[in-house]
């Protein structure tokens, strides 16, 4: 999945134009895969632990990481820093659920392409052209041909990943906030930490029950490496040197590299329908985030 750290690092590209170089784009396409591959391997362990469990391992590893880089200064925060804060860990906890709960349901790649319709949202909401609402339409068309729903389509699988979408649009708003009243990535370390310790008793849970094997917890912690600590460490890197904007068009490689992670690690093919909506939703956000300024 797009992870829920990797958006709030978009801080860190100050406005103006900027060079992008060959090496920032593979980073960032290096992110991005390794994001979807670890998402892949962690499918390994739903028949195991579930996504619950899956999800609770991530989580905890994403804390371990970013707890010690912000460093929150807990003791001396105000109540008007507090409560943004613990709503973005309650976004963190049901969306990374949702998320994994859609893949579990209806694949990786569809589920990442619909949580992708959160920030595509936003981005489309905040303007409200004519432009963007012909691009909302398009996208509208292409959701629909991506589902083609029918007597055999799961439909609580779309509407937990249109679900998941929303609560991406919330984090998005959510993180500005936080973003504003807490410096650095205080808030973002926090609030994953929260998240991660309302998990804790999924897995007690789990391992008192002998389902927290050695094999699922193997491939959960490699998700959580995957898709928190590389891509945390890689977009670290390579926003210090390019804008908002280039970075946001990168992010649409995300549902085309959830389709291959797809199928190269869980062997699900996509039927051609699929591809058609995953590209009219890639090539939507390319253009609402290419015709606007750098944050």
């Amino acid at each position: 999945m797009v992870t829920a750290e990797q958006p709030a690092l978009s801080h860190l590209a100050s406005s103006g134009r900027r060079r992008t170089s060959l090496r920032d784009v593979g980073l960032m396409v290096s992110a991005a895969g390794s994001t979807q591959t670890g998402a892949a391997l962690g499918a390994h362990a739903f028949d195991a632990i579930g996504p619950a469990g899956v999800v609770a391992v991530r989580q905890l590893v994403a804390a371990l990481v970013l707890l010690p880089l912000g460093r929150p200064a807990v003791r001396t925060m105000r109540w008007g820093q507090w409560w943004p804060t613990l709503m973005l860990a309650g976004v963190f906890a049901v969306m990374n659920q949702a998320v994994y709960t859609t893949i579990d349901r209806i694949g990786l790649a569809l589920a990442i392409t619909l949580e992708f319709l959160g920030p595509l949202a936003v981005a489309l909401l905040a303007s409200r052209t004519r432009r963007d609402l012909i691009t909302a339409t398009v996208t509208g068309a292409g959701v629909y041909v991506l589902v083609l729903p029918g007597p055999t389509s799961d439909l609580i699988g779309v509407g937990i990943g249109l679900f998941s979408a929303g609560c991406w649009a919330g984090y998005i708003l959510l993180n500005r906030l936080v973003g504003s009243r807490l410096p650095g990535v205080q808030g973002t370390a926090l609030a994953t930490t929260i998240s991660a310790t309302g998990y804790l008793p999924v897995l007690v849970l789990l391992a008192a029950s002998g389902r927290l094997t050695a094999s699922a917890f193997g491939y959960a912690m490699a998700a959580g490496t995957l898709a928190s600590v590389v891509p945390y460490t890689l977009d670290l890197i390579v926003l210090r040197s390019v804008s908002a904007q280039v970075f946001g068009i990168v992010m649409s490689a995300h549902p085309v590299l959830a389709a291959l992670a797809g199928m190269v690690i869980l062997g699900q093919v996509l039927a051609w329908h699929e591809w058609v909506g995953i590209a009219v939703i890639v090539v939507a956000n390319v253009v609402t985030v290419g015709t606007r300024r750098s944050d």
